[in-house]
């Protein structure tokens, strides 16, 4: 076993497979219980289905894809409400909601197959994780492909109330006496539903960008989606990773406020992903482009704003997120917050996006940004300093074998995406960060060198 899951099994991560359906509003890694069945009973709207070329025919119709029910899950889930993945031949599509990241990861190892998945929505690094063989069972390598970025925003750092008015915010430089404070007696407890990715990489961002050491001054937690709320009004938690629609609720339910949206940290970042198992991709060449191709037009329509009434819709119904309203999601799709400490935004730029943001594509999966989720696994120690050594050519073999962003490409092309649509390099360039700091993909090592809190020495 190594190094790496040791540290998994020691942070004592809980799988969670029977939770009550009183969290499906958790969302930013924040999942809820599999139902029967799954999917939505409702039938795909008709949709014209392309004329396929006899090159373009799927080699089959079905697929398994796993879902955690939060926004970032959209664009599977309009593919398939909407009609797009059956326009392509994927007339059998089945979405299978995930009671956990940890559930998706077992449920990815056994294929579907065995009653698992084929892939679906994945937290970074997870795919790379699981091609390396860092997070399954027996440390066995599952080679997998990441396909298509799912979505940029939506996401942000959810505070508990106890500690409105205490200097909390996007900025934390008024807050480090509360910090140290805490440190003395019960340290300021942090939670995420898998340990480093996404939601916990947001979390020890924020923090160290604001002079607090995530490993020394504050706790750090993997908390099943079930627990969250409890801990949160219990008092036992005062920071989770959190999104939308479930900033509406800690704000109205008057549980928490927001300290920070992802987009204030990190404008137009990447978020969550597609990605399948490599074999069902090899075996599957064509089914695996209509599959993106279902996925690229949901992205599109989910972009056209006037949709997003209707997403809503679709999305807050019982087989999916089991919202008690669409309104939850109505004015976080439209970019406005109320943060709960006064604070409101009302910003189309702040809002989730899946197909095109200010900066380009969504869509394609930028090899650079995978590079980005390597190095501050890193950074934190998850994973050797070897993978950004010399120019971080290990992480960079890596990547070139994870990321297939040459099928997005063709898959792109068949779908009559303009060629301005389609990147034309793997790298989206420099990346700056709410502090000021750069990521430059092409010297990770001075990215690092330039972060004052981190755990490895460079």
């Amino acid at each position: 076993m190594t190094e790496f899951f040791n540290q998994i099994s020691r942070r004592k991560f809980i799988l969670t497979a029977g939770v009550s359906a009183s969290a499906v509003l958790l969302k930013g890694c924040l999942g809820n219980p599999p139902e029967a069945g799954g999917g939505s009973s409702t039938q795909p709207a008709a949709q014209p289905v392309a004329n396929l070329s006899a090159d373009q025919q799927p080699e089959i119709t079905k697929a398994k894809l796993g879902y955690i029910p939060i926004v970032e899950s959209a664009p599977l889930i309009i593919a398939k409400e909407k009609g797009f993945f059956a326009k392509y031949g994927m007339t059998d599509v089945d979405l299978s909601k995930q009671a956990s990241w940890g559930s998706a990861r077992d449920n990815v190892e056994i294929g579907s197959a065995g009653g698992g998945i084929d892939g679906g929505q994945w937290q970074m690094p997870m795919p790379h994780l699981i091609t390396e063989g860092k997070i399954t069972k027996g440390n066995k390598p599952i080679p997998m492909y990441v396909l298509a970025q799912l979505i940029t925003h939506g996401n942000g750092i959810a505070i508990a109330n106890k500690h409105q008015g205490k200097g909390i915010s996007l900025q934390l430089a008024g807050a480090k006496s509360l910090f140290s404070q805490l440190k003395s007696s019960t340290p300021f407890t942090a939670a995420f539903t898998f340990p480093h990715v996404n939601q916990d990489l947001w979390i020890r961002y924020w923090l160290a960008a604001g002079g607090i050491d995530p490993d020394a001054d504050v706790k750090l937690l993997t908390v099943p989606a079930a627990q969250t709320v409890a801990n949160m009004k219990t008092g036992t938690m005062d920071a989770f990773s959190t999104g939308d629609p479930w900033p509406y609720r800690l704000v109205t339910d008057k549980i928490g406020f927001m300290a920070a949206l992802t987009a204030e940290i990190w404008k137009n970042h990447p978020e969550e992903y597609f990605a399948m198992r490599g074999d069902w991709v090899d075996q599957h060449p064509k089914a695996t482009k209509a599959l993106l191709k279902g996925i690229m037009e949901a992205q599109q329509w989910l972009d056209n704003f006037e949709n997003r009434k209707e997403a809503a819709q679709i999305l807050a119904g019982r087989n999916y997120f089991g919202l008690s309203s669409p309104e939850i999601l109505a004015d976080p799709f439209q970019g406005k917050y109320d943060m709960g400490d006064g604070r409101k935004i009302d910003d189309k730029s702040m809002a989730a996006y899946y197909w095109k943001d200010s900066k380009g594509s969504v869509s394609y999966p930028y090899q650079s940004h995978d590079l980005w989720f390597i190095t501050e696994n890193v950074r934190w120690g998850f994973l050797p300093q070897d993978y950004i050594a010399n120019g971080a050519a290990k992480a960079k073999e890596l990547i070139k074998k994870v990321n297939r962003e040459d099928i997005w490409r063709e898959a792109a092309k068949e779908l009559g995406v303009p060629a301005a649509d389609i990147p034309t390099n793997t790298s989206r360039g420099v990346e700056e960060f709410f502090d000021g700091i750069k990521f430059d993909p092409e010297k990770p090592e001075e990215y690092l060198k330039s972060l004052k809190i981190k755990k490895v020495s460079v």
